[in-house]
């Protein structure tokens, strides 16, 4: 399966799991190969000049050194205990060769099963290399053991360094994937919420007037084609938005305009469909706003329209005002409807209500909503223009 069409879930238990992709393990293991030949093959041809019998024995231990490494990236363990043995191995038939050295590739794999398997498993393994310490400080006396140990430390240090480093990474691709998700559940909830609720109240209007007047019944129903052709073309924006180098869908037809306050009279009007009275007044420009302020305000807009349709009991009109100045956009949107029993609390009430906020925070404004002493609702916001981008 190609890793492109993986989910992001399958891939961080992968590399929670320590499964490295085949070419960053390919990788590894030429790298470290690489260095176990040139360094420990270089020292081996060295000290093993005066023994000539015994030169031949020694490459082929080093030889298996480095083709154990392959291992490395499916079983770091394994790889670890053959080079362990061919290290003390080679270091029995050539002591010239420090045990440092002779057990170099040991602390590679020790680094790398430090790196991708648990804690407990890696303390084990560095346990283990401690062992031959003693024989590094007989034969090299205090330094050398020293030497030995700050190695074998050292190696598997690098390696929960790089497990920590992988972990804060594996936690930031959560945190995106997870408010991603969130901004297209938004995004879906505000589309689909406001067309369906429009599409309700003309469907019953058309139902009610079908048979005394039935070109008022197609009306209605027109309207319900156009609002349901305008979500359509929303959802395909926002899902094109995986496939951003597209410029037209699999139908031909061209990318429908984004939400936008410029389009405030085309949300206006969806609403007047269906009997509502609605005052749209504006002040300043709105050409030049940052992005995601002015898709915030629309949407902000949009969802408080969609909850006087559905929950503002006998209101017959609502108002619309937005401000934009250099500092900020200001939204207000206001209807006539009957104020609830209980009002205050309902006032954050609801999915509706706690997306709006959602929404002004992130761009780092506020919303506050709640109903008016002399009746209505109110839904004010305030979205900073500067630092948003």
């Amino acid at each position: 399966m190609d890793r492109s069409s993986r989910r992001p879930d399958d891939a961080f238990a992968g590399e929670a799991r320590g499964e490295l992709p085949p070419r960053t393990a390919r990788a590894l293991w030429w790298g470290s190969a690489g260095l176990v030949l040139a360094v420990l093959g270089t020292s081996v041809f060295v000290a093993g000049a005066e023994h000539g019998r015994r030169l031949p024995v020694a490459v082929a231990l080093v030889l298996a050194q480095a083709g154990a490494l392959r291992w490395l990236a499916r079983a770091p363990a394994v790889a670890l205990a053959v080079n362990a043995a061919a290290g003390l191995a080679l270091w029995v038939l050539l002591p010239a060769v420090t045990l440092t050295g002779a057990l170099l590739a040991a602390q590679v794999a020790l680094c790398v099963l430090s790196a991708v398997r648990p804690r407990r498993v890696s303390m084990g393994a560095l346990a283990a290399m401690c062992l031959p310490a003693p024989l590094a400080f007989a034969a090299g006396g205090g330094a050398g053991g020293a030497v030995y140990l700050l190695a074998v430390v050292l190696a598997w240090t690098a390696g929960q360094w790089r497990r920590a480093q992988q972990a804060r990474t594996r936690a930031e691709l959560r945190r995106v994937v997870v408010e991603e998700r969130a901004r297209i559940a938004r995004e879906v909830h505000d589309v689909v919420a406001h067309t369906l609720s429009v599409m309700v109240i003309q469907a019953g209007a058309a139902d009610d007037v079908f048979t005394r007047s039935p070109e008022q019944a197609r009306e209605a129903l027109r309207a319900i084609e156009t609002g349901a052709r305008s979500a359509l073309g929303e959802l395909r924006l926002l899902l094109r938005a995986f496939r951003p180098d597209a410029e037209e869908d699999g139908t031909g037809e061209q990318r429908a305009p984004a939400p936008s306050l410029a389009r405030l009279d085309e949300l206006a009007d969806t609403v007047r469909a269906t009997g509502m009275t609605v005052h749209v007044r504006r002040e300043g420009a709105l050409d030049g706003l940052p992005a995601t302020v002015d898709l915030a305000a629309y949407r902000i807009v949009q969802e408080a329209l969609t909850n006087t349709l559905r929950h503002a009991a006998g209101a017959d009109e609502v108002s619309v005002r937005v401000r934009v100045d250099e500092a900020c956009v200001e939204v207000a949107v206001v209807d006539n409807g009957l104020t609830p029993q209980g009002g205050s609390a309902a006032a954050g009430a609801g999915r509706g209500l706690v997306g709006m906020k959602e929404r002004a925070q992130l761009v780092g404004g506020s919303l506050h909503a709640g109903p008016q002493p002399a009746g209505g609702f109110e839904v004010t916001a305030r979205l900073p223009v500067e630092g948003a981008s």
